[in-house]
């Protein structure tokens, strides 16, 4: 959190409030200092929106982002339970939750469209980076059907501040901001960043910027670069794996005393080595622009909302200096939502809900000699609506999610100009409910809190499962999409309570989805002939064709989390005198299970059963982490028909860190952190990656030994 000059009341507020959320105690002034911690938050419910309706959520922010902070977003979230990384080397990585990825994963920015390709191939990346950034959320359940029916994994929601949505400073005006620098890792890595916020209770102006380099990735083992003509030693770097990338925005907002209308524009630009081709970088730029605003009491709402982006981003990979293969996605979003005036019932109970309308339109254009979908455009319009009844002994949710979605395709692909010119529409209808029974009691609130929620999910097919047609390095494969795929269709179940008696907790979730029609990318049994353009049968040593085809489709599997105080106390805030301090003990573990059902075969890229535990220690401004990570073998690998899919072994990863909150001058604060991952140099492999799978002997492993140090100051 950032202290502000002359803070309004409003501010001070919502400071405690995400202070008390982080489990932190932080100095109000330069005289006062808890105990500061920097937890993993995990909360099986949250205010949406600060509108008080109850969903299923995780949620990072704080001193906790700062530590947890990765390279891309996927690393970021990586171990949570529920969330994996599909790590394409150290430079791609999107999250994986409870064993779907891809465009299965709606992520948001500002609870607006992220427009990219990073769910069109393993090797794009997401155009958003985790040192701007001020809170991340991760939704489930009936709430994410407010962001979009493709959402059937789940949303992550990137928080920024570009546009203030509550007043920070009082009449007399005021200044905040944070500055960062962080240094080392297994990628060298050198980055700054810093915002600056400025302004008084009519107007407020937002800059920030960031620039991030790394090196390629060092790794508990030898590894070779690969061409087609030679093999060359590499030394403990992973090669073609080295990144440099850099951004910035500017924001200004308007304050009302009934609401606010802000602008924001921002630029992210990247140049990363895609690790699977020794010669090829991929360049991204993206430019996003974003008006928004809020009024607040008008009619039957509580506040009107809309959200209007533009976006421009640009893709293209370089075999050497040539520009090679070009991927130009533009698009605009307009969404917007009603929050209802809550309307109060007999018995104590309470309605309050949320309604809106979203449309999206983006237009792909894709040139070069390794694309391997034709150019097309995407729109779609949906209707959401978000009712929760809150009740004496808890809560009852449901939402529901209707669209229309048109995807065209421009031209033919392909060596017989396959899949020709041509437009797809669907209509998805989604579903959910959700309960929430609350049987904790008095003012400390202990005991159990009992929750579940039930699905039915549609979502209808990209442009690259009903078109593809072509060659795609960065899977190894030759694929092939079908116009006519129709709606994926699942039904999706979590159980869950949490239990909490002072600072101790424990929490339990089950889940299980089932699909009647999930599309998977297959196999086919034959390979493609690069240099006679002809599909060979059987597969041979040719590229191996897949094709996206509707299956019956399982996920299963169980999330847990546990918080123990071994030394400190029983109080859920730490005293800053304690003599010794306070010793937590935080357990974790989660397993999925995912299989196709029409083929009686694993599906490919699940992470494994996962278990860990740190001891988590704090006094007065110092904190320090110990602790462990075990990922069990994989051996649950998909068929292709030809071969056995490839088994990741089991291994554990300790990792510690250490942390120093200071408060210097007036309301200026310091964290000084350093982090020290894989402190044994284990040598291991990640299931959700591709490259395991394609590149074999010669896959990256994950990251060796690696110290990383940092420092923030905010004030």
């Amino acid at each position: 959190m950032t202290h502000v000059f002359q803070r309004s009341a409003v501010a001070a507020a919502a400071y405690s409030f995400f202070s008390l959320s982080l489990g932190t105690a932080w100095a109000q002034t330069a005289h006062t200092d808890d105990a500061h911690r920097l937890d993993e938050v995990t909360i099986t419910a949250r205010n949406l929106e600060g509108g008080g309706l109850l969903v299923p959520a995780q949620q990072l922010s704080g001193a906790a982002l700062t530590q947890r902070q990765g390279s891309t977003l996927g690393e970021t979230l990586d171990n949570l339970p529920g969330i994996a990384n599909s790590s394409f080397g150290p430079n791609v990585g999107r999250p994986i939750i409870r064993g779907m990825e891809g465009d299965r994963i709606r992520i948001l920015q500002n609870s607006g469209a992220n427009m990219d390709v990073s769910g069109l191939s393993n090797d794009h990346a997401v155009p958003i980076d985790p040192l701007t950034t001020e809170r991340i959320e991760v939704l489930r359940g009936p709430a994410t059907l407010l962001y979009g029916g493709s959402a059937i994994g789940g949303v992550v929601n990137v928080i920024d501040n570009r546009i203030s949505r509550e007043r920070t400073f009082d009449a007399k005006g005021g200044v905040m901001g944070k500055a960062e620098v962080r240094a080392g890792g297994a990628a060298d890595e050198r980055s700054t960043g810093a915002l600056v916020e400025a302004g008084n209770d009519k107007f407020v102006l937002h800059v920030d910027a960031f620039d991030r380099s790394t090196k390629n990735l060092r790794v508990p083992k030898d590894m070779n670069c690969v061409s087609d003509t030679v093999t060359t030693p590499n030394g403990r770097r992973v090669c073609n794996s080295a990144s440099d990338s850099k951004g910035g925005a500017v924001g200004g907002t308007l304050l009302f005393d009934r609401g606010y209308l802000g602008l924001s524009t921002s630029e992210y630009r990247s140049t990363y080595g895609t690790v699977a081709e020794p010669g090829v970088t991929i360049g991204m730029l993206r430019r996003h622009h974003v008006m928004e605003g809020l009024v607040r009491e008008v009619g039957v709402f509580q506040d009107l909302k809309f959200q209007l982006g533009n976006t421009n981003y640009t893709h293209t990979e370089y075999e050497g200096a040539d520009a090679g293969t070009r991927f130009d996605n533009k698009g605009h979003d307009l969404r917007l939502e009603g929050r209802q005036r809550a309307v109060r019932l007999s018995n104590g109970m309470q309605l309050e809900g949320v309604v809106g309308i979203q449309g999206e339109r983006n237009k792909l254009s894709a040139t070069g000699d390794e694309r391997f979908l034709p150019s097309s455009r995407t729109q779609s319009t949906g209707v959401f609506t978000y009712q929760a009844l809150k009740t004496t002994w808890g809560q009852l949710s449901a939402g529901a999610r209707a669209e229309t979605v048109e995807v065209v395709s421009f031209q033919g692909i392909g060596p017989n100009n396959d899949n020709a010119a041509q437009s797809k529409k669907f209509k998805p209808l989604s579903f959910a409910l959700g309960a929430m029974r609350n049987l904790r009691v008095g003012e400390a609130q202990n005991g159990w809190q009992l929750t579940t929620n039930l699905s039915a999910s549609q979502r209808a097919p990209k442009d690259y499962e009903l078109f593809a047609h072509g060659e795609h390095v960065a899977t190894a494969a030759y694929e092939i999409g079908q116009p006519s795929n129709g709606l994926e269709k699942g039904t999706q179940l979590d159980v869950g309570g949490e239990w909490k008696q002072g600072p101790h907790k424990f929490g339990i979730t089950g889940f299980a989805s089932q699909f009647s029609n999930y599309l998977a990318l297959r196999p086919t049994g034959e390979g493609w002939d690069s240099t006679n353009e002809v599909f060979v049968n059987p597969v041979g040593q040719d590229v191996p064709v897949y094709r996206f085809e509707g299956v019956r489709a399982r996920f299963y599997g169980i999330e847990s989390t546990a918080k123990l105080r071994l030394v400190g106390g029983q109080s859920a805030l730490l005293s800053p005198n304690a003599a010794h301090g306070a010793m937590d003990l935080e357990l974790r573990a989660d397993v999925v299970r995912a299989k196709d059902l029409t083929h009686n075969s694993y599906l490919p890229r699940i992470a494994p059963m996962r278990v860990g535990a740190d001891a988590v220690w704090s006094r007065n401004a110092w904190g320090a982490r110990f602790g462990f990570m075990h990922a069990a073998a994989q051996n649950r690998v998909p068929d292709n028909g030809t071969e056995p899919g490839i088994a990741t072994a089991g291994h554990t990863l300790w990792n510690a860190g250490i942390n120093y909150h200071a408060h210097t001058y007036g309301p200026t604060h310091w964290l000084l952190f350093a982090k020290l991952d894989n402190i044994t140099n284990k040598l291991a492999y990640s299931s959700t990656s591709v490259l395991t799978q394609t590149m074999t002997t010669n896959a990256p492993p994950i990251a060796g030994r690696s110290l990383k140090v940092g420092a923030q100051v905010s004030f």
